[in-house]
Parts: C-alpha cells; sequence; structure tokens
C-alpha cells in the first residue's frame, strides 16, 4: 500500500511540475518570440535605412550609363572633325566598355532582371557599332558611320535604351 500511495505521490507531483514548466515554457517563449521579432524588425530597418540609399544611387548610374552608351548621344559625344569610321568605331567601343567597367560593381544593388538588361544593352550597343562599322568601307569618314547608326537606331521596332529605362524606373517604384 505504501507503494501505490508513493506512485500516486510521484505522479501528482510529476503532472504539476509538468503543467509549471509548460505553463512557464509557453508564457516564456511567447516573450521571447516578441522580443526576437521586434530585434529582427530593428535589424531590417537599420539595413533599410542603409541600404536603400545605396540602391537609388546604383539605379542612378545604371540610368546614367543607359544614356551615356546611347549611340544617339555617344556619336555626338565623341565625334571629332576629322575621324575615320574605324577610329570612331574603336573610340565608341573603348568608351562603352570604360564607362560598363566603371559601373560593374552597381550590379550588387539592382535587380538581377535590371542588370541582365544593363549588360544585353551594352552587348548590343557594341554589336551596333561594330556592325555598322564593317559595313562602311575603311576610310569612311565619322559622320558617315554616325548617320549609319542613327539609320539602324530608327529602323528598331522599340527602343533599347528606352526599355531599360523603363525597367530601371519599375524597379525603383517597388523599393
Amino acid at each position: 500500500m505504501d507503494i501505490s500511495a508513493f506512485f500516486v505521490d510521484v505522479l501528482k507531483y510529476t503532472l504539476s511540475g509538468l503543467f509549471v514548466f509548460f505553463a512557464a515554457y509557453f508564457l516564456l517563449k511567447n516573450h521571447f518570440d516578441t522580443y526576437y521579432d521586434l530585434k529582427e524588425l530593428e535589424y531590417k530597418k537599420m539595413v533599410v535605412k542603409d541600404i536603400l540609399p545605396l540602391k537609388l544611387q546604383a539605379y542612378e548610374r545604371m540610368i546614367l550609363f543607359v544614356e551615356r552608351i546611347n549611340p544617339t548621344n555617344l556619336m555626338v559625344r565623341l565625334h571629332q572633325s576629322g575621324m575615320t569610321a574605324k577610329e570612331m568605331q574603336g573610340l565608341v567601343i573603348n568608351e562603352v566598355k570604360a564607362e560598363y567597367q566603371h559601373n560593374i560593381s552597381q550590379q550588387l544593388y539592382i535587380s538581377q532582371n535590371a542588370w541582365n538588361i544593363i549588360k544585353r544593352v551594352k552587348d548590343d550597343t557594341i554589336g551596333l557599332i561594330n556592325h555598322s562599322a564593317n559595313i562602311l568601307p575603311a576610310e569612311t569618314s565619322a559622320v558617315e558611320l554616325s548617320k549609319l547608326v542613327f539609320i539602324k537606331m530608327e529602323e528598331l521596332e522599340e527602343n533599347p535604351y528606352d526599355l531599360a529605362l523603363l525597367v530601371m524606373k519599375n524597379d525603383i517604384q517597388e523599393i
């Protein structure tokens, strides 16, 4: 009879101890979860406060990059009187590559879609200039190359530079 009373007492104390343990666990778990959620929210606010200006600056720089490599702006900016088409081709290609290398680190802060479009616009610009220069005779003037590039730009259904700008502006709106 003592053994059964002993087991009943052990069972009472065990059940009451488990009840107190689980009650304390769930009360404290809720408290700690709330605390960690608040800390995580503070961290995210800090990250947004620090990262948002960098993201906006990156989009600003990439918009400027697209504007600078647009053949309409590029050919006018780099043209020097007396240049041949081949000289202009080399100068333009070097300028596009230099601009790209100068801005390559901005891919950390812009969307993957925007970066892919930037690379495509850069590659298409180089391709357009090379294709146009290869059509013309070697001693053709840079003015003739510019005219041919402008004609090819007008033949496009949609301006890829405007599309790239639109994608980046839409990305900025989503931030």
